[in-house]
């Protein structure tokens, strides 16, 4: 295999497929990074594989001879992200891989191509929707999943497709965050769930290209004139740009979570956001991970409060709109800034019951015409 191929180009690439491989593979050849090019085409194939998460990648080149090689994922990686600002030659035979670029040149061992695992196939696509769109919505939701990994259940973030809604949701058993958003389904008649690890999703979110589209692929099968996830197939896939991830689903039933907001409230607050995530990092500052931050109401005033005792305190108020009774409210200061931070509107609208029962932040109040796109639902904190 020879090709000669633009620098920045392959090292995109490159570092794009290496994001999906296992940092403690069990097998040392699913450390390899896989380099395919057909003959008689144009498009190096680059691809990583696990057994849960694949990824594949394209980028055009200059094609003299076709071929197939593995090599060091990581290794390549390094290697392409520190060449010199020329275009790079590759040449593979079966027990080494010549990277040339400018002055530069290595040679990589190659592993046994034979013993790496075939990709899984694409499945066909459910439908699409805008790459912000939905990389906005992961990072507002995917903060709340659970990083424990003896409760798989809790580590995934919940995809329920509904006709053109697609529904994101996430709890960790503390907080619950969901966010609704338009997609175009290929069957507007579409049902479906399926729960998908959130640490997967994060590596997409973040390589996702801005103005473009994402195509997520189910495995599904028709049935009784809608459409449900195929039993046993357990995959989800998702195309943008030309870059293609698939990752196995969390075979659970997601938590039943629409009984856990509250119908009705006693009490709600509106206040700037960014003031206010300010002002908790800084009253946050002298709390550590089990010190809660403290959250006083009145009729024009929040103050913050942190710290007590013998302990280093801080103290901050600000101007707000608030209905309802006088509430003095406690909230791990981690979860509370996960969900203003998720807000995207200028205005956070905080609610609440009692100050023992969860509180719901929103981007828009309840009371305006509909449900908010983004709530994110958070326990308190007892303090004496």
């Amino acid at each position: 295999m020879r090709f000669r191929v633009d620098r920045d180009a392959f090292a995109d690439a490159v570092a794009w497929t290496a994001r999906a491989l296992p940092a403690r593979p069990s097998m040392p050849v699913l450390a390899g990074m896989r380099l395919e090019l057909p003959g008689g085409s144009t498009g190096l194939r680059l691809s990583g594989f696990d057994y849960e998460v694949s990824a594949r990648a394209e980028v055009e080149v200059e094609a003299e001879a076709g071929g197939a090689v593995l090599v060091s994922g990581r290794l390549l990686s390094e290697i392409a992200r520190n060449l010199p600002a020329h275009p790079v030659d590759v040449e593979c035979d079966a027990t080494r891989a010549l990277v040339t670029c400018g002055s530069a040149r290595f040679n990589l061992l190659t592993l046994p191509l034979e013993d790496y695992p075939s990709l899984p196939a694409m499945p066909g696509t459910t439908g699409s929707l805008a790459a912000d769109a939905f990389a906005t919505a992961i990072r507002q939701v995917a903060p709340a999943a659970s990083r424990d990994d003896t409760l798989p259940m809790l580590t995934g973030v919940n995809f329920a497709f509904s006709g053109d809604t697609l529904t994101l949701a996430a709890t960790d058993r503390y907080r619950i965050a969901v966010r609704e958003l338009w997609w175009r389904p290929a069957h507007p008649d579409l049902s479906a769930a399926a729960l998908v690890p959130a640490r997967t999703l994060n590596d997409i979110a973040r390589s996702l290209v801005p103005g473009s589209n994402v195509d997520i692929a189910l495995s599904t099968v028709a049935a009784g004139g809608g459409v449900t996830p195929s039993p046993g197939e357990g995959m989800i896939g998702f195309e943008n740009n030309g870059r293609r991830t698939t990752t196995r689903l969390i075979d659970s039933d997601f938590v039943k979570y629409e009984s856990r907001f509250p119908g009705d409230f006693s009490a709600r607050a509106e206040v700037a956001t960014a003031p206010l995530i300010e002002a908790v990092k800084r009253v946050a500052l002298v709390a550590d991970r089990s010190t809660p931050l403290r959250l006083s109401f009145t009729a024009d005033e929040l103050v913050l409060e942190a710290g007590s005792g013998d302990d280093a305190q801080a103290v901050e108020a600000l101007g707000i709109k608030y209905h309802g009774d006088p509430m003095r409210i406690a909230f791990s200061p981690e979860y509370f800034l996960d969900g203003l931070g998720a807000v995207q509107g200028e205005t956070a609208h905080l609610n609440f019951t009692i100050p023992t029962k969860p509180a719901v932040i929103s981007d828009v109040p309840p009371d305006d015409g509909g449900r908010p796109e983004f709530r994110y639902l958070v326990m308190p904190l007892r303090v004496s």
